[in-house]
């Protein structure tokens, strides 16, 4: 793999090293807070379209859908966050996302824009207690004037409960 060179960082370490570091994210919206998902899990960006229901399913898995002869199953993540439910609109979408190597789509409000953030403009995010678990949160990142909330998407979709999903799909 050969490594490919910029011009415009080949004169200091630490510039090199940020860029090294950086990753882009992909920004959504869920209630009134913005989130950040590493755009490397995110496989692509859908409408909303209503799943289909699964019997014995948690509440904020909203069922199923066929994508491409794929059975993925759907995510709210305002329900599996304990975010105030809000009504889907036209900018409801599924974000369809690879964790672990399992395909899972993601109800979110709205998707914004990719953003670039290296490691040092990712800052731990504060220990108290929410409803949110801490393990879902990898830090907060200032973008401007927009605070983002760095999520964690394979603790987050990697609990038991999407364990028991995968499980019943493969069955």
């Amino acid at each position: 793999m050969q490594k490919k060179t910029s011009n415009t960082f080949q004169s200091g370490a630490p510039a090199a090293q940020a860029v090294a570091d950086a990753g882009q994210y992909l920004t959504l919206r869920l209630g009134g807070e913005e989130y950040a998902i590493d755009i490397l899990r995110v496989q692509e960006i859908r409408s909303y379209e209503e799943p289909t229901r699964m019997v014995n399913a948690p509440a904020f898995i909203k069922g199923v859908i066929n994508l491409r002869g794929v059975i993925v199953p759907i995510v709210d993540l305002r329900l599996k966050l304990n975010i105030d439910n809000v009504e889907y609109n036209e900018f409801t979408v599924v974000i369809i996302l690879n964790v672990r190597g399992t395909v899972i789509g993601a109800v979110v409000d709205a998707v914004s824009d990719v953003v670039t953030l290296t490691s040092q403009s990712i800052k731990p995010a504060p220990q108290f207690e929410t409803s949110i678990d801490s393990r879902f949160i990898t830090g907060l990142a200032n973008v401007g004037e927009r605070m983002l909330i760095v999520m964690n998407m394979e603790a987050l979709m990697s609990n038991a409960e999407m364990g028991m999903v995968s499980a019943a799909l493969q069955s």
